[in-house]
C-alpha cells in the first residue's frame, strides 16, 4: 500500500501491543486480554503483523460497500411511498407500515436518516426532563388500572373533536379498553366501564385524576386521597358498590403510564383512523377492539406474577342498576317527586297513601334511559304528571368547546389609538356560516 495509511484509534492502539508481543514482553494470553480478542485470534493477528506490518491491522472491508447495504432504488421507492401515503408519519410507524403493507424491510435508523435527508422528518431536540421518582409497576394484571380521558381531534378535520376514554393496566401496559365519547361525562364512563367489567371482571383499583366524574372536589374531601371521602360522585358510588377502590392522582406525572399512552395514541391511532377512512364515533368504536389487540401485541409487557387479580362479577352485581344515576328524593304529601325536570306521581293501593308520605325514595335512571323508583329495595309504580322544558347542562371539559362555538358565530373586535383617542371596531360575522 502506497502513500498515507488511514487508521482508526482502535487500530493504532494495537501497534505497541503487537510490538511488545513480538519482543516476548507480553504473552499471547496477555495481549489477547488487552485488546479484547481470543488467544487464537491474537496469535493470527501477530503472525500477520510480522509478515505485512502495520497494514495487516487495517479492517479488510474498509472502502467497500457493505453486503447488507440497501440499494438506492429501494430507498427511493420507500421514500416515494412515505411521501404519497404516510407524509406525517414518524420513522418508527412509517417502517411498520412499509413492512406490513409493502414488504420493505430496513432498520429504523436508516429510514430516519433518509427521511431527515429528504425533508420528510425533523429530528427532535430533547428537552431536559423533569426527574420524578420512579414507581415500580404492580406485579399482577388487574391490581391497578389507570383511567383517563383524552380530548383530541381524533378524526382530524373529518369530524368534531371528541374524547377517548382509556383503561390501561399498570402491571402489563395493556390497553384493557378504549372507547370514544363526545365528552368525559358520567354516562360516558359508565358505558365504557360496563364493557370493561363484562370483558375482564372487577379490578382491585382504578387510578384516575380528580375530574368531577370521579371525585367531589370540596374542602371536605381534600384530606382524603382515596375513596374514603365524605361524599361520592355517581361513579364513586358505583365503584363502592362493586368493591373497586378509587385512587386519585395529585398530578398528571403521578399517572404517567396513561398520560404517555395518550400521547402515543394521539399519534398512532389518529393515523390508523385516517388510513381506514373512519370519521365517526360509532364506526371507530367498532374498530377499536382490533386496534387494541394489535397495540398490545407490540407494546405490552409480561407481569412479574402470572396471577390475574381481576375478580368475577357476583350474582348481586346487577350492572344495569349499579352503573346508573341514583338520586334520593323525599316524597311530598301527595306522593310526588321531581327529578331532572320531571314530576313523578307514585301509584299505590287505596289506604297506603299515608305510609309513603315524606318517605325517602331512590330514583334510578339506567343507561338505556329507563327510570325505576324504589323504596326499601322494592320497586314502585309511577306515572309522569309534569315534564318541564330543560336547559342543557355542559360538562366542565365541554365549556371551552361551547365558548369556541359561540365565538365562531360572533364578530371580532379590535381597538386602536388615533390622536390620543381609543377607537373600538367590531366586524360582523359571516352570516353564511350560521346554522
Amino acid at each position: 500500500m502506497k502513500g498515507d495509511i488511514k487508521m482508526s484509534k482502535k487500530e493504532i492502539n494495537r501497534i505497541p501491543i503487537m510490538e511488545r508481543a513480538i519482543k516476548k514482553q507480553l504473552t499471547n494470553s496477555q495481549g489477547a486480554e488487552i485488546i479484547g480478542v481470543s488467544k487464537r485470534h491474537f496469535r493470527r493477528l501477530k503472525n500477520q503483523y510480522k509478515m505485512y506490518g502495520v497494514e495487516s491491522l487495517l479492517h479488510k472491508s474498509r472502502g467497500r460497500t457493505s453486503n447488507r447495504a440497501l440499494s438506492e432504488g429501494i430507498k427511493d421507492f420507500a421514500l416515494k411511498i412515505i411521501t404519497e401515503e404516510y407524509p406525517d408519519f414518524g420513522p418508527t410507524l412509517a417502517l411498520e407500515k412499509l413492512t406490513e403493507k409493502h414488504d420493505i424491510s430496513m432498520s429504523v435508523e436508516t429510514l430516519r436518516k433518509e427521511m431527515i435527508k429528504n425533508g420528510l422528518w425533523k429530528s427532535k431536540s430533547r428537552r431536559r426532563a423533569n426527574i420524578h421518582q420512579l414507581r415500580e409497576r404492580r406485579s399482577q394484571e388487574g391490581e391497578l388500572v389507570q383511567v383517563d380521558g383524552s380530548p383530541h381531534a381524533w378524526f382530524e378535520d373529518r369530524a368534531d373533536t371528541c374524547d377517548l376514554l382509556v383503561f390501561i393496566d399498570d402491571a402489563t401496559g395493556k390497553l384493557l379498553w378504549l372507547e370514544f365519547a363526545k365528552a368525559e361525562s358520567t354516562i360516558a364512563y359508565f358505558k365504557a366501564t360496563l364493557s370493561y367489567l363484562r370483558l375482564h371482571g372487577r379490578p382491585l383499583a382504578f387510578y384516575s385524576d380528580k375530574h368531577c366524574v370521579f371525585r367531589v372536589n370540596t374542602t371536605n374531601n381534600d384530606s382524603s386521597s382515596t375513596q374514603d371521602s365524605k361524599e361520592d360522585t355517581q361513579f364513586g358510588r358505583a365503584m363502592r358498590e362493586l368493591d373497586i377502590e378509587m385512587i386519585f392522582a395529585n398530578t398528571p406525572q403521578a399517572k404517567g403510564r396513561v398520560e404517555r399512552v395518550n400521547q402515543t395514541l394521539q399519534d398512532r391511532l389518529v393515523k390508523e383512523l385516517r388510513l381506514h377512512k373512519i370519521s365517526s364515533i360509532d364506526i371507530a368504536n367498532k374498530y377499536l377492539p382490533k386496534y387494541v389487540m394489535e397495540f398490545n401485541s407490540k407494546f405490552s409487557v409480561t407481569p412479574r406474577s402470572s396471577i390475574n387479580a381481576h375478580r368475577p362479577l357476583l350474582k348481586e352485581h346487577n350492572l344495569e342498576e349499579i352503573l346508573c344515576l341514583k338520586n334520593i328524593r323525599t316524597l311530598s304529601k301527595n306522593l310526588t317527586a321531581q327529578y331532572l325536570n320531571v314530576t313523578y306521581q307514585i301509584k299505590v293501593d287505596p289506604g297506603y297513601e299515608y305510609t309513603l308520605r315524606r318517605a325517602k325514595i331512590t330514583i334510578i335512571k339506567k343507561l338505556s334511559g329507563e327510570v325505576l323508583i324504589k323504596y326499601k329495595n322494592k320497586e314502585l309504580n309511577y306515572t309522569i304528571i309534569k315534564k318541564t322544558k330543560s336547559t342543557k347542562v355542559y360538562d366542565s371539559k365541554m365549556v371551552n368547546r361551547k365558548v369556541d362555538a359561540i365565538k365562531s358565530k360572533q364578530g371580532h373586535s379590535f381597538q386602536f389609538n388615533l390622536l390620543g383617542r381609543t377607537f373600538l371596531l367590531w366586524t360582523k360575522a359571516d352570516i353564511s356560516t350560521l346554522g
